[in-house]
């Protein structure tokens, strides 16, 4: 019976550390294209997380404005190639997080981004006036121990997924130039032949004028 008061103590602790509203999203800009997405805020004090990384297009840069549901501007940058911020909504409401390829004329970016609302729900009294304190406050340091750490596994996840697509995208790019290049070169070279064989037939086969003596 004892393991009944542990396991409710366990699922409100998780619920406690995990209670984030998050969505990871993935989209394609082209040029002179701005995007923007909404997150809802339903309390004042609420904590804003933004995560975004370019993972491929040009420079890996991108324009970027996030705005409360006053229009006020909270953030901006201007070409940034990834970025991990949190903020707090002072206003309940809808928060814009826009993103903009305005300094792009022909190439397309692939941008990855999380937005999170994160609360801090009110810790209530435990069900039962017989469970431990002492190991529920043990329990509850693990648990939120636990919750850092994946949330710093997920953070190198990101780092090291930026930095594949980033790299593939440079290969990628590095072999249509290599592509085209030797294409062009060939080219040369057939023409250069062509012409080396038109001059020459032409030399031989030229006929001179004749003068009577």
């Amino acid at each position: 019976m004892a393991l009944l008061p542990f396991l409710s103590s366990l699922c409100f602790l998780l619920y406690l550390a995990l209670s984030v509203r998050a969505s990871a999203l993935t989209t394609t800009l082209a040029a002179n294209e701005r995007l923007c997405f909404y997150a809802d805020v339903e309390k004042a004090g609420e904590k804003l997380g933004f995560y975004f990384a370019v993972q491929s297009g040009g420079s890996f840069d991108i324009d970027f404005d996030i705005k409360d549901p006053n229009g006020k501007v909270l953030l901006e940058a201007e070409r940034e190639r990834q970025g991990d911020y949190v903020l707090t909504a002072n206003t309940p409401g809808e928060y814009a997080f826009c993103f903009e390829n305005d300094m792009s004329t022909l190439t397309e970016k692939l941008v990855d981004f999380d937005i999170m609302v994160e609360s801090d729900p009110r810790r209530e009294a435990p069900a039962k006036p017989g469970q431990i304190a002492e190991q529920t406050s043990a329990l509850e340091e693990s648990v939120f121990r636990l919750n850092g750490m994946l949330m710093n596994i997920k953070r190198m996840q990101k780092h090291f997924h930026t930095a594949e697509n980033r790299g593939f995208s440079i290969v990628k790019s590095t072999q249509n130039r290599i592509f085209w290049y030797a294409v062009l070169e060939s080219l040369g070279i057939i023409g250069m032949a062509m012409l080396q064989v038109y001059i020459l037939q032409t030399f031989f086969t030229r006929t001179g004028r004749r003068y009577k003596v």
